[in-house]
């Protein structure tokens, strides 16, 4: 094991993100439609890009959607919070040389809104969002894009997520896929190489290079 760029999910990998993210999507389906649905039937929603997520739920216009969505997310930025131990990840993996990236379903305007309130994107090189790559995750196209932008090699790159869809993704771009067990709720699905329990054990993953 000899990585070098370390790649991070946003949500439910760095953020909790969950409440805000399902009440948005059940607040938008219920304008669109009128129909009330409990909030854990929005859980599988939760790390897929809205593109994918609405016309799940039988909504055509997924752009306007999106827009009604990013309003109603807003109403419930408050609930988001890092998860506990993540800035001091960040700051001891930097410390200790590792170059770090991100990787995310968020659009770029959704990252400076949400991710860059919490004063953490100076620790990041390359950030892709979901509008920097042909297709979004599962497709590999978001984690080669991010070899491709910042000339990282395979074997030397991770990425770390909480869903089906990040392990697909970083798998089928052919690098090594680490499991944020905090986050996720499918973990027997999920087939990753490495099963970290809480933020603190990346750092027993990645010791000093």
């Amino acid at each position: 094991m000899n990585y070098k760029h370390i790649i991070f999910d946003i949500d439910g990998t760095m953020l909790n993100t969950e409440t805000a993210d399902m009440l948005a999507t059940q607040e938008t389906f219920f304008q669109l439609t009128g129909e009330k649905r409990e909030l854990d039937e929005f859980r599988f929603s939760f790390g897929i890009p809205n593109s994918v997520v609405f016309p799940r739920l039988g909504i055509e216009d997924a752009g306007k959607a999106s827009l009604m969505w990013a309003e109603n997310y807003r109403k419930y930025h408050s609930s988001i919070r890092l998860f506990d131990g993540i800035e001091e990840v960040l700051k001891e993996l930097k410390k200790r040389g590792y170059i770090l990236g991100i990787v995310t379903s968020k659009s770029r305007q959704e990252f400076n809104a949400d991710f860059a309130t919490f004063g953490l994107e100076h620790f990041f090189g390359t950030v892709i969002c979901v509008d920097d790559s042909p297709r979004p995750k599962p497709h590999p196209d978001p984690i080669l894009e991010y070899l491709k932008r910042s000339n990282a090699k395979k074997p030397e790159s991770i990425y770390i997520g909480d869903t089906l869809y990040d392990e697909q993704c970083a798998h089928s771009a052919g690098i090594d896929f680490a499991l944020a067990v905090w986050g996720t709720h499918n973990r027997e699905e999920i087939k990753a190489d490495y099963f970290l329990e809480a933020p603190l054990e990346i750092l027993e993953l990645f010791r000093s290079r």
